[in-house]
């Protein structure tokens, strides 16, 4: 299997070589659960590519280990994935820090499946979780996405992003801002981030499936910007034992946990004062 330093080597000796690499990593994104299994034909139609380009970045991909043959012309994703994302669960500061505290978290509640979510791409991306016995299949789970404007836990990492990034996610998606709730204007949408921010959480309800409550916190770094969240769920009716204000504070409490073994594991040596 050949090292991702030798593909992009190989990328780099043709004409736009970033662009060349990108138009072959959107291979990889062409794979989902719908369509698992891609023909070598199919691949090179929605590339939109030549079919010696098709095939170079096909056999480039397969070669390193990010595709892998299942029949003759045929494709999945490869193990290499697999092996990146074995590396991810034992090396991400962010899962690192969040050991323990999840199931904690979760016995504490005693109902609730438990959400760890990043930025991606304009959007929220669970990357860790850990349900309650007997919690529903379909809740949100790891390697899924949600959009940035809807649910708990997107919005209140929304509510601790940079101006700048703000403004900017504003221009591009000022109508769905609108259409979540959070407000028509530029000065209005700050205003409605500011309240979530000062509270420090956020409490929804129906949001993804009708009579699930959803509390979330941010999970900042030093510089109070918000690396993640972290939240639970839990549905009225099924769990009407739940406290409202007990969710908020186990949340809350579970967030800060995180936040201060972040910025603790990933101080310099200067900050830490070593």
């Amino acid at each position: 299997m050949r090292s991702l330093t030798t593909v992009a080597e190989d990328v780099a000796g043709y004409p736009d070589s970033a662009g060349s690499l990108a138009r072959m990593l959107q291979i990889l994104e062409l794979f989902s659960e719908a369509k698992p299994v891609w023909s070598t034909a199919d691949l090179i139609e929605a590339l939109e590519a030549s079919r010696s380009t098709g095939y170079r970045y096909i056999k480039t991909l397969h070669d390193a280990g990010l595709l892998t043959s299942v029949r003759n012309g045929y494709y999945s994703l490869g193990p290499r994935i697999i092996e990146m994302d074995l590396q991810i669960r034992m090396t991400d500061p962010l899962l690192l820090a969040s050991r323990g505290v999840l199931e904690d978290l979760v016995d504490k509640i005693g109902h609730s499946a438990l959400l760890l979510t990043a930025f991606h791409d304009d959007s929220v991306l669970c990357v860790g979780e850990c349900r309650a016995p007997m919690s529903p299949e379909n809740r949100f789970s790891r390697g899924q996405r949600r959009p940035l404007f809807q649910g708990a836990g997107s919005k209140v990492m929304l509510a601790h992003m940079p101006h700048h990034r703000l403004k900017a996610i504003y221009g591009r998606y000022s109508s769905q801002i609108e259409n979540a709730g959070l407000g028509g204007t530029w000065s209005v949408f700050r205003k409605t981030l500011g309240v979530i921010k000062k509270d420090g959480y956020l409490l929804t309800m129906g949001e993804f499936n009708p009579g699930v409550y959803g509390v979330a916190a941010p999970i900042l770094t030093d510089q109070k910007t918000a690396l993640g969240s972290v939240g639970v769920a839990w549905d009225e009716k099924e769990r009407r034992d739940v406290e409202v204000p007990d969710a908020v504070l186990a949340v809350k409490q579970a967030a800060s946990t995180i936040s201060t073994r972040l910025v603790e594991t990933t101080a310099s040596p200067e900050q830490s004062g070593r």
